[in-house]
């Protein structure tokens, strides 16, 4: 029974062990054993966090737009009517053809609520 997981082989072993319950389906799994993957599921998101950890925010301001666009379902073509930019600026803007103004700035920043030092620090 692994009590912690502190090792790569310990992450291992607990992947293993995950695995094994989802072969056998939910289904076919008593509550003990239900009780033990999600023990081993919270042992193993703990481990992932500390040694794997997800970025907080993009690495780069067209990431960010793209992230806030899928955040508030917008097509390109209605983020750029929100920008008050055409498809084809905010196309350039997003393949890093092109950089932002400060007008585009200030719009992201009041529009698609990207904070003003990130635009900033990355345009």
């Amino acid at each position: 029974m692994i009590l912690e997981i502190n090792t790569n082989q310990q992450y291992q072993q607990a992947m293993e062990a995950i695995e094994g319950f989802l072969a056998k389906g939910s289904a076919g799994l008593s509550e003990s054993e239900l009780a033990e993957l999600q023990r081993l599921s919270l042992l193993v998101e703990k481990y992932e966090d500390i040694h794997y950890p997800m970025p907080v925010e993009p690495a780069t301001l067209p990431e960010m737009i793209r992230l806030r666009m899928f955040q508030e379902n917008l097509k390109q073509k209605d983020a750029a009517r929100l920008l008050g930019v055409t498809e084809t600026r905010l196309s350039e803007v997003l393949s890093g053809k092109r950089r932002v103004n400060m007008d585009m700035a200030k719009r992201l920043n009041d529009k698609l609520k990207i904070r003003a030092e990130f635009i900033l620090q990355r345009a």
